[in-house]
């Protein structure tokens, strides 16, 4: 039977067997290709040596380790010194309720709940004492009766100061010789031997500022206690002083009130001075050196008062710096001192300390009572009355003594004169005369 014909076959044209491309064996061709390459490479090598099977015998370069991180840490070397006797010891048998400075102190216990005894035994807090200051900050004396308590004798010697003390204002220096007590006690607060005592503290009964409702002549009122300074130096007219003055670290040849020196003999202070500058420049102490230097050529020009010849008192440097009111002292002033009955002219001679009053010198610490000394106050109690003259000081000369009662007399005949019975005291030059 004869074969049908394919409808899809053109004619003329003879058709061809099917034989597939073969794909497969081509891929795993060239798959060993690569292979063979990957195994002719080094990778195969880094592989081994990466898992530790490496069979080269070629020695491998050792991986250097990590650099090490440098930690410093600083030793701090504490020299520890070993303090024989505590900060504070306490002697058998001290009871500490009354001091020398005059403290009351008291006493109290008060227990609180705590931890083991391990823990505060070695702890902070579990075992103190609280040091705490308690002051009464006293007011000034500013009536008459206040006044008077201090001296009974005052309105007797000088009656023209009533109506003047009737209406005085205390002074704003009163309040500010507290303000610097009080800064002094917390300043040393921590150091008991150098707080002000019980007497230094209330050393002043009163500041007060008056003016003659006539004459209009103002003048500052002071009552205090009196200490002793013991300063100054003046080669015209005490060419030799003590060797253990002149050689002395501590004392002092120069007052606030001074003059130009007259004289060609040398102040006898200088030389000690000078031999304080030798030890100074020797231990490299400039600041002192400069000090001392400054002292010897203000000695060579100037002269001062004396406080073992010269009567003056001395007022806290503060109050001398202030210009402003017109009642605040200022060096040279004159000055009336009362004790007692007996009236004394001076002078504002010198400046001290912020924080004490009531201090003048030697000669006339002396005359108050012949048992003061440097180390020996002649007064203790707040019974002596300053009567300065504010914006009264003549000309910076050498002491004149009869010059200084005159001057006074005239200033004390402007708020109403003496009382009957009273006078000025006259003083006496004292000073060695040449050839003595």
């Amino acid at each position: 039977m004869a074969q049908k014909p394919d409808p899809y076959e053109l004619e003329g044209v003879k058709r061809c067997a099917l034989n597939p491309f073969p794909w497969l064996t081509v891929f795993f061709a060239m798959l060993a290709f690569l292979l063979g390459l990957i195994m002719l490479s080094p990778i195969p090598e880094k592989v081994r040596r990466k898992i530790g099977i490496s069979g080269s015998k070629e020695k491998a370069k050792p991986v250097p380790p990590p650099k090490p991180e440098i930690i410093v840490i600083e030793k701090i070397v504490e020299k520890v010194v070993k303090v024989g006797p505590p900060y504070y010891t306490v002697k058998s048998g001290t009871d500490i309720t009354k001091t020398s400075l005059g403290f009351d102190f008291k006493s109290l216990v008060e227990e609180r709940p705590g931890r083991l005894v391990t823990t505060e035994r070695e702890g902070n807090g579990s075992y103190e004492a609280s040091f705490t200051i308690f002051i009464n900050r006293p007011e000034a004396a500013k009536h008459l009766d206040e006044v008077t308590m201090a001296n009974p004798e005052l309105l007797k010697a000088l009656p023209g100061l009533e109506p003047m003390i009737e209406k005085a204002r205390v002074s704003p220096f009163f309040n500010k010789l507290y303000d610097n007590k009080l800064s002094r006690l917390k300043t040393y607060a921590k150091r008991i031997d150098r707080l002000l005592t019980k007497h230094n503290y209330y050393d002043c009964q009163t500041m007060l500022e008056l003016e003659h409702p006539g004459s209009k002549r103002k003048v500052f009122l002071m009552q205090s206690d009196m200490d002793v300074v013991s300063d100054g130096s003046d080669g015209d007219r005490l060419p030799a002083m003590p060797d253990e003055i002149v050689n002395s670290s501590h004392y002092q040849p120069f007052t606030s009130f001074g003059w130009a020196k007259t004289g060609k003999v040398e102040n006898p202070m200088i030389e000690g001075w000078k031999k304080l500058l030798v030890k100074e420049k020797a231990s490299g102490n400039t600041k002192e050196v400069r000090r001392l230097e400054t002292g010897i050529n203000d000695l060579k020009k100037r002269s001062f008062l004396i406080a073992e010849y010269d009567p003056f008192i001395v007022i806290p440097v503060d109050v001398l710096g202030d210009r402003e009111s017109p009642f605040g002292p200022n060096v040279g002033d004159y000055v009336v001192v009362m004790y007692g009955k007996a009236l004394y002219p001076a002078i504002v001679g010198d400046g001290g300390p912020t924080f004490k009053v009531g201090e003048a010198s030697l000669r006339m610490a002396k005359e108050l009572n012949d048992k003061a000394s440097p180390y020996n106050r002649p007064v203790s109690e707040v019974s002596v009355t300053y009567l300065v003259f504010p914006r009264s000081s003549g000309k910076w000369v050498a002491p004149n003594y009869e010059n200084w009662r005159s001057e006074c007399l005239k200033l004390v005949n402007e708020i109403g004169g003496l009382g009957e019975g009273y006078d000025l005291h006259r003083w006496a030059d004292i000073l060695p005369q040449p050839g003595q």
